[in-house]
């Protein structure tokens, strides 16, 4: 296994170390590409992960959120009657599932909904308000600001 060294990256800046574990932790998992999926930005801030999961239910799907990390799981409950059944060729993936993803600061998931076999995962970038940038009014340095309080006190 290669081994990525972010040295590099730490020389020049600052704060990053969560972004470069994440990124050897997406090269350490990624894991084949069952179930297959799409990542859409749909607009302002707004995200849509769509993964085909045919064949599974609602119920047997699960949407977990802890710690910035999207966990996506499918496990088949009832087994006993695929054990029943006899197939000529199996083509149809049936396989249990974990998929993760890494969300970025302040992305929250906003709905998740079964749609013609196809899992859609809606995300959206929701930064505080005391997060975003805000004007810094400049001042200069003459005296004008202290004539005025001299003015109001005489």
């Amino acid at each position: 296994m290669t081994t990525i060294d972010f040295t590099p990256l730490f020389r020049s800046a600052i704060g990053f170390d969560r972004l470069a574990s994440a990124l050897e932790s997406a090269y350490r998992s990624e894991s084949g590409g069952y179930p297959p999926y799409n990542i859409e930005d749909t607009g302002n801030d707004r995200y849509r992960i769509s993964m085909a999961v045919g064949g599974f239910a609602e119920k047997e799907l699960e949407v977990q959120v802890k710690e910035n990390v999207l966990r996506v799981s499918g496990a088949h409950k009832d087994e006993t009657k695929e054990k029943e059944r006899r197939f000529l060729y199996r083509g149809i993936a049936t396989r249990n599932f974990e998929r993760q993803f890494h969300l970025a600061d302040y992305v929250k998931v906003v709905d998740a909904r079964l749609e013609d076999g196809l899992l859609h995962i809606d995300l959206a970038r929701e930064i505080p308000e005391a997060m975003k940038p805000r004007k810094i009014e400049i001042r200069t340095t003459g005296g004008s600001l202290l004539e005025g309080r001299v003015d109001k006190a005489a």
